[in-house]
C-alpha cells in the first residue's frame, strides 16, 4: 500500500517529483473548498427591511470600512437591492456629517 499516491502524501513519500502536490492542485483543493463554503445572506432580507434609514449611523458604520470606504456585498452578504438602499443611506450620512468621507487625512 505504500505505493499509493495518497499514503505517500500522507507519509511524506519519496524525493520523486510526482509525489508532492503542485501548486495547481493545492489550488484546485482551496476553490472546492471555498465553493463548498456557506453562502451568506441579506440580514435586511431575513428581517424584512423595508427601508434604511440614514440617521442610523451604527447600522452604517458596519458597511464602511476602517478607511471610511463602503464594504462590498460580498463581504457583507447584502442583496443588490439593499446594497443600492444601503449607498444611498451612507451617501445621506454623509452630506450631513453624520458618517465621515474617510477617515484618514488631517
Amino acid at each position: 500500500m505504500a505505493n499509493d499516491y495518497s499514503d505517500r502524501r500522507r507519509m511524506g513519500g519519496d524525493d520523486e517529483a510526482g509525489d508532492r502536490l503542485g501548486a495547481a492542485e493545492v489550488a484546485a483543493e482551496n476553490i472546492a473548498w471555498r465553493k463548498r463554503s456557506k453562502r451568506r445572506v441579506c440580514k435586511f432580507c431575513v428581517e424584512k427591511v423595508a427601508t434604511i434609514d440614514y440617521k442610523d449611523v451604527n447600522l452604517l458604520r458596519y458597511f464602511l470600512s476602517d478607511r471610511g470606504k463602503i464594504v462590498p456585498p460580498r463581504v457583507t452578504g447584502a442583496c443588490a437591492k439593499h446594497q443600492r438602499m444601503i449607498r444611498t443611506a451612507i451617501a445621506r450620512g454623509r452630506m450631513i456629517a453624520l458618517v465621515p468621507f474617510t477617515t484618514t487625512g488631517s
